[in-house]
């Protein structure tokens, strides 16, 4: 996995090219200290994954998320910040972001969400997957779903979905379906094209509003 840092203290951005570099399976290609800094390495270097902050000298993160992932929709970008503002939150993910997680985070967590955004799943930890499952359940009157919907989707396809609404890993969801994690991932990625959604957010979105 190819890994892009991007935040404007130097002596942080060291640390975590010191960390992730000393794993197998991780390359930090490089570091960036403000927003154009980060979209013009996002296009030298093809990272698999940006760490990006959330504020930065020339703006904000949102700012090179918008710009890097109209070019390249499949980075991975994860928020790695101080701020654990709902509002802040809703917002990464609307912007595409597949990950928020707070610097206070132990390394060994860190390094263990990364290797999950690898395995297809988001790196937000349960406390605040709980608080986007609450606003969306504020923001989304419950509805019947419609029987079009319903003939998409098979009865498996179906339970993946209920349990994408309690915001279950791709892992956590073969445990409980008994079905090997790449499976999982099969039917997530159906359910997200066939529903005409973006991300498991949407679809957890999506499920609450019909009372799956």
């Amino acid at each position: 996995m190819k890994i892009l840092i991007v935040d404007d203290h130097i002596l942080f951005q060291e640390g975590l090219i010191g960390l992730l570099d000393n794993q197998p399976d991780f390359t930090v290609v490089g570091g960036a200290s403000s927003v154009q800094e980060a979209v013009k390495k996002a296009r030298q270097l093809l990272p698999d994954v940006i760490l990006m902050d959330f504020t930065l000298p020339d703006g904000t993160g949102l700012d090179a998320t918008q710009t890097i992932l109209a070019e390249r929709p499949s980075t991975q970008i994860i928020f790695l910040t101080i701020h654990e503002e709902d509002d802040r939150l809703f917002e990464a993910i609307r912007y595409g972001a597949r990950g928020y997680l707070l610097k206070e985070i132990p390394a060994n967590q860190l390094i263990a969400y990364l290797r999950g955004v690898q395995r297809g799943e988001p790196a937000i930890t349960p406390h605040l997957t709980a608080n986007i499952l609450k606003e969306f359940a504020k923001t989304q009157p419950r509805q019947d779903i419609p029987q079009e919907v319903m003939d998409q989707l098979t009865n498996r396809q179906l339970d993946v979905l209920r349990e994408l609404r309690s915001g279950a890993s791709n892992q956590q969801i073969a445990n409980r379906l008994v079905l090997s994690e790449q499976t999982v991932k099969n039917h997530v990625s159906r359910i997200l094209h066939c529903l005409n959604l973006k991300n498991r957010y949407e679809a957890a979105e999506f499920a609450r509003r019909y009372d799956l």
